[in-house]
């Protein structure tokens, strides 16, 4: 990500389409040109229960969106008495950044979540372009992420083949992108909610898969 002035970085977020709900994925390493000036950032947001959304670009944007998303999608399930869809969220989401062209939030998102139709995920980019997919990735990372899924995902795998993909992915984004590390976010989004995996198992996960 970048810090707040707005100095191009890096980093790598996944959202994968799994059988129950949804995976969402990102790195925690924030770096302003060849510094690494943060090794805990959140780029990884709840935004309901049944939604998440992640963020590549400027902090401070980031944190705005994702704050507004929050408050909108709580203000429609308070004025509906239900969740938003995830198709309604991404086209919300798509409406304020076009919203905002002649002063655009700069950032890349994905969001994700699970709703009557099953698991979605939605790439979104800084002047409001919407598109649906089985998996997305963001960020400078992206091509090594790109290079795993395309050789791994298959339709319909579970939400735990899904974590364990997701953390390959930011595995290998983190060993070749300098932008991109210092720990893993991942969280799954299905009918139980919003979870997050803990550290131990995701260290336990990379065990098993012989990631070091």
């Amino acid at each position: 990500m970048t810090d707040a002035e707005g100095i191009k970085t890096g980093t790598t977020t996944i959202g994968i389409v799994c059988k129950e709900g949804v995976v969402m994925a990102t790195e925690m390493r924030a770096t302003m040109g060849t510094l690494i000036a943060h090794k805990t950032t959140q780029k990884l947001f709840k935004i309901d229960d049944n939604l998440g959304l992640t963020v590549a670009g400027v902090v401070g944007d980031a944190q705005t969106l994702a704050r507004y998303i929050t408050a909108e999608v709580e203000l429609y399930k308070l004025k509906r008495n239900q969740q938003m869809t995830v198709r309604s969220a991404a086209t919300l989401t798509s409406n304020i950044l076009a919203g905002s062209r002649f002063y655009p939030y700069y950032v890349g998102l994905i969001l994700g979540g699970i709703d009557r139709d099953g698991g979605h995920v939605y790439s979104l980019d800084m002047v409001g372009g919407a598109i649906p997919d089985d998996y997305v990735t963001t960020g400078s990372g992206s091509p090594y992420v790109y290079g795993v899924l395309e050789d791994h995902y298959e339709k319909g795998l579970s939400v735990s083949d899904g974590q364990d993909l997701a953390i390959r992915a930011l595995h290998a984004a983190m060993k070749r992108d300098a932008a991109s590390g210092d720990g893993y976010s991942v969280a799954s989004i299905t009918k139980e909610g919003f979870v997050h995996l803990d550290e131990k198992e995701i260290q336990k996960r990379l065990a098993k898969m012989k990631l070091s």
